[in-house]
């Protein structure tokens, strides 16, 4: 089967090489994602195992559609009912680009009509956000050229949801875009990894999570464990392989400190919930008391930029003083730096080199990486 890996806008190529180490047969890169082709297993393995990606979604059917009348005739001829059980709450959400059929509430319409006279289904409104049904089987639709391709969304919650982060500090990193930092960066999961201005923990979480090869799904639940021909047998050995692979420990020193005590709480209570309190060294500290290990390690950090902060004065201050410290403290380290100012940037006096640009809370970004000296 095809199927396709999405995520976050300018980190397809982390997310390819991703999939490629976890055996999966990675093909094309597109806008926002990579698509794929293997079994149901291989569906299975990419929701319980990709760090970077935000769902796993599944092609249904492809197929030419100028009219609605087409578009009725070509959907009854789905088997909706290998994907719904009756009676189950289904949404349709549909973009339409250079086709003849272009009001996408009428596309949708027109599909949730079909679906609910064959399996008595309930339609959730999809002019709501996608908390207010979280039981609703997605389909997500595309016309393109009047070319309908049909997909099935597998992973129900976004996939950056672990479960372990109900503690959040100001501006919280998506675990998926933490991960493609740790990714990006190159670290060897065997190296200090240090994040002095850590606020919910999120990157250290993540780094423990990837040190002790914790399946970031390992924990949660995903939407094709309710479709009607779910192998459910299948997905209990993946899992149990998954956790039989887990490490007891980190054999890196993982430090994360921030001067905010909220922050460093929540950190903590987040760290307790991913079941790695114990393998991160969580500290209330201001970055000009930040203590690095001897031996050469990372620093991965997300520090406040743009209008997260407000005044530029204290930015400046804050990224020369960071500078500062990093080459007279961590000389040697590798720097990884989520950032949204070049001039910002400049304040830390380092050569750095532009790895991705994404987005992060709606602010453009780009993750830089650089060694300290």
């Amino acid at each position: 089967m095809d199927f396709l890996a999405v995520t976050a806008p300018g980190i397809e190529q982390i997310l390819k090489s991703e999939l490629r180490d976890l055996g999966l047969k990675a093909g094309k890169t597109l806008p926002g994602g990579v698509e794929l082709r293997g079994s149901i297993d291989d569906v299975m393995k990419a929701n319980l195992w990709s760090r970077t990606a935000n769902r796993i979604i599944v092609r249904v059917d492809e197929f030419h559609a100028s009219t609605f009348h087409e578009l009725e005739r070509r959907a009854k001829k789905i088997a909706w009912s290998k994907y719904i059980p009756n009676g189950a709450a289904v949404s349709f959400r549909v973009t339409c680009r250079k086709s003849r059929l272009y009001h996408s509430d009428a596309v949708a319409e027109r599909l949730e009509n079909v679906v609910a006279q064959q399996l008595n289904a309930r339609i959730a409104d999809r002019n709501a956000d996608d908390e207010s049904d979280s039981d609703a089987q997605l389909f997500i639709v595309r016309l393109v050229n009047d070319v309908c391709t049909l997909s099935i969304d597998s992973s129900g919650e976004l996939l950056h949801r672990r479960g372990y982060r109900q503690a959040v500090a100001k501006a919280p990193l998506r675990e998926t875009l933490a991960a493609a930092m740790l990714i990006g960066s190159e670290w060897d999961r065997q190296s200090p990894l240090v994040d002095p201005m850590c606020g919910s923990g999120t990157i250290a979480i993540e780094g423990a999570m990837m040190a002790r090869n914790i399946a970031p799904g390992v924990r949660r639940a995903f939407a094709f464990q309710k479709w009607p021909d779910h192998d459910a047998a299948s997905w209990t050995r993946l899992v149990d392989e998954a956790a039989g692979g887990e490490k007891e420990t980190t054999h890196a020193m993982i430090l994360a400190s921030d001067r905010d005590a909220g922050a460093v709480e929540a950190a903590k209570a987040n760290a307790e919930r991913a079941g790695v309190a114990s393998d991160i060294k969580v500290e209330q500290r201001a970055v000009s008391a930040v203590e690095f290990p001897a031996e050469k390690g990372w620093i991965v950090t997300n520090p406040p930029y743009g209008l997260r902060v407000g005044e530029s004065a204290p930015l400046r201050d804050l990224y020369a003083t960071l500078g500062k410290i990093l080459r007279r403290e961590a000389s040697g380290y590798l720097l990884a730096l989520l950032s949204a100012d070049r001039k910002l940037e400049g304040q830390l006096k380092l050569d750095l080199r532009e790895v991705f640009r994404t987005s992060n809370g709606g602010i453009p970004v780009h993750l830089v990486i650089g060694t300290t000296k």
